[in-house]
């Protein structure tokens, strides 16, 4: 039987080289699954579902409620505009019964309707002739940008009137008193 001190086997290990750890790579989450893009077909939804959606997304805005600011009720240098409550003891960002109800996706309206006027038409912001050029009278209504002047805000109501485009903005439209010089 061979004894060997302890200073000997110090020794050994030392001279073994040590095991490679090879560890097998996996493939990254982002590499291994490749997504295709969605494919969104354009659908014109018929009128009377858009009327449908245009009543429902009404009565979803007359139960949904203010959204407030925390404790704006309270300071006066406070404005009422909304801010999301994030202090770690907040009653507003834990949900508390009693506490003004918190902005949730749940509140929104339809999808189809969202950015649609009143009335079901698309509002398109113009500021010359040539925007109202490319606008459609069935599904678009003109919207006069506010730096118009009275008299480029005359001629651009009666070249909508020509197209047949409804204006949602039409103040300050009657013609300009013409003066008489001597």
């Amino acid at each position: 039987m061979v004894s060997t001190s302890m200073s000997e086997k110090r020794v050994d290990r030392a001279r073994r080289a040590p095991k490679p750890r090879v560890k097998a790579k996996r493939p990254s989450k982002r590499t291994a699954r490749v997504r295709k893009p969605k494919v969104v077909a354009e659908v014109r939804k018929p009128e009377k579902d858009i009327k449908r959606l245009l009543a429902l997304r009404t009565q979803i805005s007359a139960r949904r409620p203010k959204f407030v600011r925390q404790e704006s009720w309270r300071y006066g240098r406070l404005h009422e505009n909304w801010r999301y409550p994030r202090g770690i003891d907040s009653k507003m960002r834990l949900r508390v019964k009693g506490w003004p109800k918190t902005v949730n996706v749940g509140y929104r309206g339809p999808k189809v309707v969202r950015d649609l006027h009143p009335s079901g038409l698309r509002a398109v912001l113009v500021n010359t002739h040539e925007d109202m050029e490319k606008l459609n009278p069935k599904s678009d209504a003109v919207r006069f940008a506010s730096t118009l002047g009275r008299r480029k805000r005359i001629t651009l109501f009666s070249r909508a009137k020509e197209l047949g485009l409804r204006v949602l903005n039409p103040r300050r439209v009657t013609p300009l008193p013409k003066t008489e010089e001597a």
